[in-house]
């Protein structure tokens, strides 16, 4: 890992030369496939169309665990490593399964637009879980190939061109489906998002596979030694304290902005605003201000190396969730709206390409699969929990007393950055 990234890939000139490759473009349809189910099987949609039928905060937060593959991603992730999925196999390791759980992803959005959530939520669960473990598998394989695809130093371009894809799904996901939902029904909203799948598929049959890492192809490794030996790697090549310590760190990194995000879709709601102005202001206007915040971050990646970025990152996540107490105090106005989403989306695109080049340079590309799913679960491990029983902490308390929590959560990771503030110079040296 370099702590800054050559000089052919440094600021704009770097981000414009990404854009200019195939690798980007392709990086970028797939981003748009794996962001476009997100919202709509484990946040905000979900969670707006469950508290449009009246469904309680409790249940509603409870109901987002069944989107829990996400966060376990790491347990299969060494077959996708080491075998090609069977039915798709003459279309190689990566592209084989890149298939198959976009597939998936298709299948489980259908289900989800027929269910009637208000006669009983068990066929909606179901459905979530069907379509969650085939979104999590695809954004494991799409992880793979991004590292696979291009060198280190090219990461934190390509960190941003995916992430440019991965929010305009999020756009198409979260104020499309929120529009047709308003205008035309839930069934006709997720019909359409599983038609747009079709462009991600288009694009995996026809990009073309990664390159094995030799050193792989040279070395046998038997069924459980694809499971042990990316864990094993990952250890031995960090030592064990610092290992433990990253891993830590990457847990708790954007623990702040993922406290809040299943409350986030049922607070604009009881703020006073329509399911039009949410599109609007959260699934419009907030996610192209989350995409300019994740160029940025590519180009500061770029220019001043991950260690003071991870700091900047860090302190602006946790402190952007104060924002919504303007919304808390303000409820039903649109400025207190569009300042607390610009606040909270701009660090959350900045953190994101920070985090996502900072995990890709700590996978071992014999293992990239595994590794990087292992790192991106532990991402989103904590918060996810806490998200669960969100529902509980507002009703106990008010929005006003969550979010000020939820700011606080920082702490814990400003502490672990100071301990490896030394240190990621030194493994970066590796």
């Amino acid at each position: 890992m370099s702590e800054a990234a050559p000089a052919s890939y440094k600021g704009w000139a770097g981000i414009k030369r990404a854009f200019g490759t195939p690798s980007a473009l392709t990086m970028a349809l797939l981003g748009f496939g794996s962001g476009l189910p997100f919202l709509l099987i484990a946040s905000q949609t979900l969670s707006t169309r469950l508290r449009d039928i009246g469904l309680d905060l409790g249940s509603i937060g409870l109901i987002s665990l069944a989107s829990f593959f996400y966060l376990l991603k790491f347990v299969w992730a060494p077959l996708i490593d080491r075998y090609a999925f069977p039915l798709t196999a003459f279309l190689g390791r990566r592209r084989s399964w890149l298939l198959a759980s976009q597939l998936g992803v298709v299948g489980g959005l259908f289900g989800l637009a027929f269910v009637q959530p208000e006669l009983g939520v068990i066929p909606l669960v179901l459905w979530v879980l069907v379509a969650s473990f085939a979104g999590a598998t695809q954004d494991s394989v799409v992880d793979a190939y991004r590292i696979e695809i291009a060198p280190e130093s090219a990461q934190a371009a390509l960190a941003a061109t995916y992430t440019l894809g991965y929010r305009i799904g999020l756009i198409l996901a979260g104020a499309g489906a929120l529009y047709l939902a308003q205008f035309e029904g839930w069934i006709v909203a997720y019909l359409a998002m599983s038609a747009l799948m079709l462009l991600p598929i288009l694009t995996t049959l026809l990009c073309r596979e990664p390159e094995q890492p030799q050193s792989r192809i040279q070395r046998r490794i038997d069924f459980a030694g694809a499971f042990w030996q990316p864990i094993a790697s990952f250890f031995s090549g960090n030592g064990t304290v610092l290992a433990l310590v990253l891993l830590a760190f990457v847990g708790l990194y954007k623990f702040p902005d993922q406290v809040i995000g299943v409350m986030a879709g049922p607070f604009y709601l009881d703020s006073g605003f329509s399911k039009a102005d949410i599109a609007t202001v959260s699934k419009l206007f907030g996610v192209w201000v989350g995409i300019g915040g994740a160029f940025i971050g590519g180009v500061a990646v770029a220019a001043f190396g991950f260690r003071r970025m991870l700091l900047v990152a860090a302190l602006g996540v946790g402190l952007s969730n104060l924002a919504f107490l303007l919304m808390a105090h303000n409820p039903g106005q649109l400025w207190a709206f569009y300042a607390a989403l610009s606040a909270d989306n701009l660090f959350q695109g900045f953190a994101g390409t920070v985090l996502v080049a900072f995990m890709s340079s700590l996978t071992d590309r014999n293992f990239t699969a595994t590794q990087y799913a292992l790192l991106v679960s532990l991402a989103n491990l904590p918060g996810k929990f806490v998200g669960g029983v969100s529902g509980y902490i507002v009703e106990a308390t008010s929005y006003s007393t969550f979010f000020l929590l939820s700011s606080t959560t920082v702490i814990p990771t400003l502490l672990l950055l100071i301990w490896l503030w030394p240190r990621i110079r030194e493994h970066a040296a590796r």
